[in-house]
Formats: structure tokens, C-alpha cells, sequence
């Protein structure tokens, strides 16, 4: 077959199949042209998902006639100050927008300079041009794309349904406001609701405009990032790591004010919460990054959706930097919607027989606390004395039944996380601060305390360990002690020592010091099967972050241990001095509140 060339109409299909992928794709260009026109006001106007209508009205600087006509031609833009592709500095550059979008629909272009009596309108009919003529209208533009792909039924059929295409418009106007919080967005049509998002200026415009978008629960859950490394700004609001989502719908990101989706940020972001969320679980956020164009190329997805960063390594260094400060500013707090949970599976239970038999009442708990009895069931099994030590638990002996009375003075509730008035369940404390109630799990605070000792301990060089009075013998398949034998050089760095103990056991001599009477066996059962899972010893210091959650989670206040008032308490202070204790090490939370006006609700008592 011989080479011809294509005629006109074709090339500038073949364009809009590139750039205009779908009724979504339509106004994200539109929008964005009025972006970059310096629009203070956008209006998004839809009819059945786009696909009989689109209308984006403006009040940016509008066109003259020279600009409109110019405007719908191939390769024509007013985006670039020079022929230099790696300074981009607004958000369209190509020039084929309008083109293509007149090749397979009824486009019309209105606009109108501040200095003009009237304005101009352009129509442009699947390919055939009509005008400019004169039509009076406001200083800006008016774009209506009518009867999009209705002469090209190929790509009109791979159309999804209405109310899925309306979705997609959404989610790119939202994204678009999240981008440019001083322009005021307006959503609305026939096949949506109407969104109406104002402009907002001065500090704490983003917060506001994210509140206005993704919604005030989300804000109130977040904290705040603002960091500058290496020539790269990291702002937005991240989510706290108890404040998840069971997809990445929920994640944001933008570059130089353009929204883009790209594997280092996801990446980044993912391993700046790994150590916090469960790994089905996604954190929300809402992530900005500011960084010379130069350093970054726009140029690699014909709808500018996707880029690529000159140092990879140094966008994703900044990004995790960033997030880590602030959840470690957050320190303890966690998310208001554990307690919403909370609330939620709480329910009125019905009328209860009425006691026949008197009850002794104890004095009021303004002036008593009266602790549970410390009834092991096994004599020779002693309770742990949590010593404000997060590793270290010493031995103490309690007589059995004895109740225990400790005076509660009206400083200990200002404490944030309170103080301690009971135990439930051998597992769970109760305290009160001046807002409300607190359950706390005390095994997963303490994995939290314990685990990050441990890693301010490897920051500074190897953990510390404590020798075992006798070696603590582990039987093991031969293959698990294989692979902990050559592990061994490796392990000392985590302050545990260990060798081979015959064909089928690992001797374990010194353990870290900060775990203190840890479970041993199941540790070393644990790492076994974490190298098995791993198939490298070499991997160890790659799974630093693995490593310390497992010896953490053997380290730690066991669930079923009886704990003193004063031990109590002392781990409420350490949790409140530690970043990151709202959550344990595997994202769950390690406390919920109850604030009073919650518990009024739940007894009808709120007005």
C-alpha cells in the first residue's frame, strides 16, 4: 500500500482520540484553559453525563477575534512565553484541545476582552468553522460542547453509562478545586446535584477549600504538612494513620498545581505510612508538591495525567520526611471516627428485672478509685510492674482479693490522656480527662511504646541486650534453623544472639534489653517464619521496620495482665509523650474517646 497523506478531519480525530478520551476529559481541558486565562469564577454546566452537554463559563481575560480564530487551529497556544517544552509553567501547552474537540462535536466558543463592546462567538460543527459573529455577553468565555462523538459511534459506544461519565466530571472538577483554592467552582446540570465550592484566600485557604471538597471530618482528622527539602515544597494534609480508606480514591496528588497521578508519590506515601496502617487499609491525603519545572517532565501523557521527575529519589525523600514530621507532631491523637464506630455499635438495651437483693454502694467516685482485685487464679504467676519504662517490667507480689483504693485529686483529669480509673477484661483500661472517657488497649499502646524505642535505639547504633541467665532452647524444622543460623550476624544488630543448638534447635543467649521477660519462642517461631516468607538473610536490613514489629509485639504488655493504678497511669503519660502511640504498629487504634456530650447522646441526654 503506498504512503498518502491524511486528510485534515482525520488527523484531528486521531488527535481527539489521544486528548479527548471522554465527556471528563472535555472539561478538564476546558477548565484548565480557564484556569490559565485567570478566571476568578468557573461554572460547569452537564446534560446526561456530558454527552449532550458541556458548558464552562468563565470571567478570565476572554479573546479578541485574532485569539478565537487561532484558537481552534492545530498547534495553537497562548501556554508557551518560548519554544521551551521544559519550562511549563501553566496547565495546557499543546495547542490541539479545542481542535480535537471540534472534530467530534458541536463547539461553540464565546468571548469577550475587558476592553471590547461586544463579544465574538466561533462555532465549530464536527470540523466545519462558522463566524466569529458578534453576541453580546460579559467579559470572559462561554464554551458549550454539544453532541459529543454523536458522528463517531465507535468511540461513542465505549461511552459509559450516563451516571458513571457525570462521576468522572466530578471527580475532575474536585481535583481542580483541590488545585486552586481562590477560584470559586460551580457544578451542576440535569444529571447531578449542584456543588457550589466558594474561593478562599489567606491562611488556611487549602484546609478550608479541602474541607469544602473532601469534606470537615477529613480535616479534622489530618495534620497539616509543609516542608521544604532539596528545592521541593511538600504541602497538603495527610490523614491521620487510624483515618483510613479501603481504596486509593481518597489519595490526591498535584504537582506545580496539576493534578497527576504518579507511582513515586503513591509509593512514597505508602511507605511513609507503612509502619502505621494495616496493609489492605489506605491512608486519605491530599499531597502538593511545588518543584522547578525543569526538574520535571509534563510531556509523557498526551492528557498531561501522568509525569516524570528528573531525581526520583529526591521527590520521594521529601515526600516521606514530610509526612513522617507531622504524624510525629500529631504525637497520640487519633481519629474522631474510632470513636463514631464506637458510638455506633452501642445500643439501648432492654428494661433489665429489677434487683430484688440490696447492693452495698461503694463511696463516690469523686473520692474513691477502687481498683480490681489482683486474682491471678495461678499462685504462682506474679502481675508486671509497667515501671514508666516501656521496656522494662519488673516482678512484684499482690495478695490475692485485695482491693485497692487510690485518691483521685482534680489535676489528675488534665492530663490529655487522663487518668486511670479501672481495667476491663485484663486487657483494656478506663480513664477519665476533663473531656470525657478513654478506653485504652494496653498491648497495643505498649507495642507502640516499645517499637519506637526500638527504633530510636537502632538510629543511634546496635540495641542493647540483656544476657539469658540459661540459654533459652528452641526447636525449630532443620530448614528455620538454617536460614536463623545465617541470619545471625545480621540479628546482632537488634541486640538478640543466637546459634545453631544441634540439627533441629536455636540456643538463644543475649535478648534485647528493652524487651525485658518477652516471649522468647514465640519471637524466634515468628522471625522463622518471617525469613522463610522473606528468602534472604540479606533482606533483614531491608525489613529493619518488619523485624522490630515482631520482636515489639513479643515485648509487650501481654493482653490478660493485671496491671497497678500507678502502672496505668504511668502508661498513659508515655503514650502521651511518644509519636505515634494512637495507633499500634499494625494501624489499629490504641485508645478511643467518648467525649461527655457522646455519652449524653447515648442516654438521650443531649439537647
Amino acid at each position: 500500500m503506498p504512503i498518502r497523506q491524511l486528510p485534515e478531519d482525520l488527523i484531528n480525530r486521531i488527535a481527539a482520540g489521544e486528548v479527548v478520551e471522554r465527556p471528563a476529559s472535555v472539561v478538564k481541558e476546558l477548565v484548565e484553559n480557564s484556569i490559565d486565562a485567570g478566571a476568578s469564577k468557573i461554572v460547569v454546566t452537564t446534560a446526561n453525563g456530558g454527552m449532550d452537554l458541556i458548558r464552562i463559563t468563565d470571567d478570565g481575560h476572554g479573546m479578541d477575534e485574532a485569539d478565537l480564530v487561532l484558537s481552534v487551529e492545530r498547534h495553537a497556544t497562548s501556554k508557551l512565553t518560548a519554544d521551551d517544552l521544559d519550562d511549563i509553567r501553566t496547565l495546557g501547552f499543546r495547542g490541539e484541545a479545542l481542535a480535537s474537540i471540534g472534530s467530534v462535536a458541536r463547539l461553540s466558543i464565546a468571548s469577550r476582552t475587558a476592553d471590547a463592546e461586544s463579544g465574538l462567538v466561533l462555532i465549530v460543527d464536527n470540523g466545519k468553522r462558522t463566524g466569529p459573529m458578534p453576541q453580546a455577553m460579559n467579559r470572559g468565555t462561554v464554551i458549550e460542547v454539544k453532541d459529543l462523538f454523536a458522528q463517531v459511534p465507535a468511540r461513542r459506544k465505549f461511552l459509559k453509562t450516563a451516571r458513571a461519565e457525570a462521576g468522572a466530571i466530578t471527580d475532575v472538577v474536585k481535583r481542580l478545586a483541590m488545585a486552586n483554592p481562590g477560584i470559586h467552582f460551580v457544578l451542576d446540570g440535569s444529571d447531578r446535584q449542584p456543588s457550589n465550592w466558594p474561593a478562599v484566600h489567606g491562611e488556611g485557604a487549602l484546609a478550608a477549600r479541602l474541607g469544602q471538597v473532601m469534606g470537615a471530618d477529613f480535616v479534622e482528622n489530618a495534620v497539616t504538612l509543609a516542608t521544604h527539602r532539596h528545592g521541593i515544597v511538600v504541602a497538603g494534609m495527610a490523614g491521620l494513620p487510624t483515618y483510613t480508606r479501603a481504596n486509593s480514591l481518597s489519595q490526591f496528588y498535584f504537582v506545580n498545581g496539576r493534578s497527576v497521578k504518579d507511582k513515586v508519590l503513591v509509593g512514597a506515601v505508602r511507605a511513609a505510612y507503612a509502619d502505621y496502617v494495616f496493609r489492605d487499609r489506605f491512608p486519605v491525603i491530599a499531597l502538593y508538591i511545588a518543584i522547578d519545572p525543569s526538574e520535571v517532565d509534563v510531556n509523557v501523557h498526551p492528557a498531561k495525567a501522568e509525569l516524570r521527575f528528573q531525581d526520583q529519589g529526591a521527590v520521594r525523600g521529601a515526600v516521606i520526611k514530610a509526612i513522617g514530621v507531622a504524624l510525629a507532631a500529631a504525637g497520640f491523637k487519633a481519629s474522631t471516627s474510632v470513636a463514631d464506630d464506637i458510638l455506633g455499635a452501642f445500643s439501648a438495651p432492654e428494661m433489665a428485672t429489677p434487683v430484688r437483693e440490696p447492693i452495698a454502694l461503694a463511696e463516690p467516685a469523686q473520692q474513691r478509685y477502687l481498683a480490681p482485685s489482683y486474682n491471678w487464679g495461678q499462685q504462682d504467676r506474679a502481675p508486671l510492674n509497667y515501671d514508666r519504662n516501656p521496656g522494662q517490667l519488673r516482678g512484684f507480689t499482690e495478695p490475692s482479693g485485695r482491693v485497692e483504693t487510690v485518691e483521685i485529686t482534680p489535676e489528675a483529669v488534665d492530663y490529655p490522656l487522663g487518668t486511670a480509673r479501672a481495667q476491663m477484661f485484663d486487657n483494656y483500661i478506663i480513664a477519665q480527662n476533663e473531656n470525657g472517657l478513654l478506653l485504652v488497649d494496653q498491648h497495643a499502646a505498649h507495642e507502640r511504646l516499645v517499637y519506637e524505642r526500638f527504633k530510636a535505639q537502632m538510629a543511634s547504633g546496635p540495641v542493647a541486650s540483656q544476657a539469658q541467665l540459661i540459654p533459652v532452647i528452641v526447636e525449630l524444622p532443620e530448614e528455620d534453623c538454617g536460614r536463623l543460623e545465617e541470619a545471625a550476624p545480621e540479628l546482632e544488630k537488634f541486640g538478640l544472639y543466637l546459634d545453631r543448638f544441634g540439627p533441629r534447635a536455636i540456643a538463644v543467649r543475649e535478648t534485647p534489653a528493652l524487651l525485658g521477660n518477652s516471649d522468647i519462642k514465640g519471637l524466634i517461631n515468628d522471625l522463622a517464619d518471617g525469613l522463610a516468607e522473606w528468602d534472604s538473610a540479606a533482606a533483614l536490613t531491608d525489613r529493619m521496620e518488619a523485624i522490630i514489629a515482631r520482636m515489639a509485639c513479643h515485648g509487650s504488655v501481654r493482653s490478660g495482665r493485671r496491671l497497678r493504678v500507678d502502672e496505668m497511669n504511668a502508661l498513659l503519660r508515655d503514650m502521651e509523650a511518644t509519636p505515634h502511640s494512637g495507633q499500634c504498629i499494625h494501624g489499629r487504634p490504641t485508645y478511643v474517646e467518648l467525649k461527655k456530650a457522646d455519652i449524653e447522646r447515648l442516654f438521650g441526654r443531649s439537647r
